[in-house]
């Protein structure tokens, strides 16, 4: 069995998504680092999944999750808490800029398998890591737009030189996640 999901980032227009399949049997931990994969980003901060009864991710320390339980990651599989399609639940990466994600079951596959994570499509380019969340991504926008902004120089060397915030390469993605795939066969 195998569930499509759309992994929105919420609160940008025009609207950054993926759409992906992944093995229905796989854990939150490994749908967060498929989500890693799709949206691009870096894997360099905490997580968490989170719907109205509980908090799926990893050990908190003492102070975080105080309002729900939290269920480890690696212990419970997508189909145990996205039964259905249009089933959903959030995904928060980054707890200071505060990256939500709305993740949608788009359609559930029970006589599919595959064991390794495709992207099938999506759009616009993933923020790059640090920029201030929502609101710093569109300030970061303006800034690369305007080279007489006295920012831009900086803000460009920061970003390595370049960046354009509607690139995708479907290509590139499921490189990256068959390459994946092969490490976690190695183990």
């Amino acid at each position: 069995m195998l569930h499509q999901l759309t992994i929105s980032l919420d609160g940008f227009e025009p609207e950054i998504w993926r759409s992906s399949k992944i093995n229905s049997n796989s854990t939150f931990e490994d749908l967060h680092v498929v989500i890693q994969i799709v949206m691009g980003w870096e894997n360099y901060h905490l997580y968490e999944f989170r719907n109205k009864n509980f908090v799926i991710g990893i050990e908190p320390d003492e102070d975080s999750f105080a309002d729900l339980d939290l269920i480890p990651a690696d212990t419970i599989k997508i189909a145990d808490v996205l039964p259905r399609k249009r089933s959903n639940i959030m995904y928060t990466y980054d707890f200071g800029d505060s990256w939500d994600h709305k993740i949608v079951v788009e359609e559930i596959f029970r006589d599919e398998i595959i064991l390794n994570p495709v992207c099938i499509a999506g759009a616009m380019n993933c923020p790059p890591e640090d920029c201030g969340g929502i609101w710093g991504y569109s300030e970061l926008l303006e800034i690369i737009r305007n080279k007489k902004h006295p920012e831009h120089k900086g803000v460009m060397e920061w970003l390595g030189g370049y960046f354009d915030p509607q690139y995708f390469n479907l290509k590139d993605i499921n490189n990256i996640l068959s390459k994946l795939k092969r490490r976690r066969q190695k183990k």
